[in-house]
């Protein structure tokens, strides 16, 4: 079994931001030559997270909306009484959506559906740059 690590750095808006970072996913994977096997992501950071969902702009606007109602921005968050960075409410999201997501490989590819992109959503109240780690896994 083969183990190759890459890295992907994202610049971000914060706020919610929505990137479609699968096409660079999917260069990573067959930059690795690996054939069958998993590819695990990792965002580094507490108010950013990973998922997948279909990239369209209807769902850019409500996943957005989601997240406000969940863990809004408006919201006293005690986070914020500790660092006064008035960011807790992107620390809830992170902690809600996750910050990891794994994705088989199987001939090279991997196996997301025709309407499944992977994202990284940017939650912080400023522009970042998040870093990605990539853990490609198989044969």
């Amino acid at each position: 079994m083969k183990v190759i690590s890459e890295h992907i750095e994202i610049p971000t808006k914060g706020n919610t931001d929505i990137i479609n970072i699968s096409e660079k996913i999917n260069s990573v994977v067959n930059k690795s030559g690996i054939k069958n096997g998993i590819v695990n992501l990792f965002v580094v950071g507490s108010t950013a997270g990973l998922s997948t969902m279909e990239y369209e702009p209807g769902l850019l606007k409500d996943l957005p909306e989601t997240f406000e109602k969940i863990a809004s921005a408006k919201h006293r968050y005690h986070h914020d009484d500790t660092w006064q960075d008035g960011n807790g409410y992107a620390h809830v999201r992170s902690t809600l959506l996750g910050t990891s997501l794994t994705i088989p490989i199987e001939d090279g590819a991997t196996q997301l559906g025709v309407w499944q992109q992977v994202v990284l959503i940017d939650f912080d109240n400023r522009p970042r740059q998040r870093k990605i780690i990539c853990k490609i896994l198989g044969v």
